[in-house]
């Protein structure tokens, strides 16, 4: 028995290449034809494109669609994630999805300090008024050559804090850029992470998120593989 996979977990497989490789819409037709589960997390409206194929999968529980949201201000937006869809059209996506019977989930992130932290009850409100009915979010972070890239950008358009961002990061990650512990690596540790981590909780619990009933688990029993393995010898 298959265990679903992840797909957009390390590059978005709806980055705007996809409308004319249509990589992503291939892989989704095997999935499909061997009744494959999976998982997608994506920021792009473009997912809409394959609900053809998105919908058959969710009658037979095999799939679930996460949106990323980082905020729901378009200026900020812009500065942040330039060439991503706004956040009007990621919770019209959102939206669509789920009255075509797709699962949806939303995921906030990545959560920054003093830039859009402050953001995250809202965020989560609007993913749910949209139709999704899980969430999580991930502290920003900041691995290997991210960090400078990411100071540069905070020097650049937030002068004004960005030594106060920089210190809540490091605080968060035992003193450093970044910490890259399994366990940690996602939330970050200390006082901001903690305050954060009680802050989704509550959120969750008030706006109805995660609840057991609303549980998104795939059906990996459908899966029908191609045909056994030839021989070696």
């Amino acid at each position: 028995m298959p265990q679903p996979l992840a797909l957009g977990v390390n590059t978005d497989a709806y980055q705007p290449l996809e409308r004319d490789q249509r990589l992503t819409r291939q892989a989704l037709e095997i999935l499909l034809r061997f009744k494959h589960p999976l998982h997608i997390i994506t920021k792009s409206s473009l997912v809409l494109r394959d609900l053809d194929l998105l919908v058959p999968l969710a009658e037979q529980r095999l799939v679930t669609v996460s949106l990323s949201l980082t905020t729901l201000d378009d200026e900020l937006k812009r500065i942040m994630e330039p060439r991503a869809a706004s956040p009007t059209a990621r919770l019209r996506t959102l939206r669509t999805l789920n009255e075509a019977g797709v699962p949806v989930s939303v995921m906030c992130a990545p959560m920054i300090p003093m830039i859009n932290d402050m953001e995250l009850e809202r965020m989560l409100e609007a993913a749910r008024e949209a139709g999704a009915r899980s969430a999580g979010y991930v502290l920003l972070r900041l691995p290997h050559e991210v960090a400078p890239l990411f100071e540069a950008w905070l020097g650049e358009h937030f002068p004004d804090r960005a030594a106060h961002v920089m210190s809540l990061v490091r605080q968060s990650r035992g003193g450093k850029d970044y910490d890259s512990r399994f366990g940690t690596r996602m939330r970050g540790e200390g006082h901001f992470a903690e305050l954060i981590a009680q802050r989704f909780k509550l959120a969750c619990k008030r706006f109805g998120y995660n609840r057991r009933e609303d549980n998104y688990g795939l059906d990996c029993s459908r899966f029908a593989p191609p045909g056994q393995q030839l021989s070696l010898i």
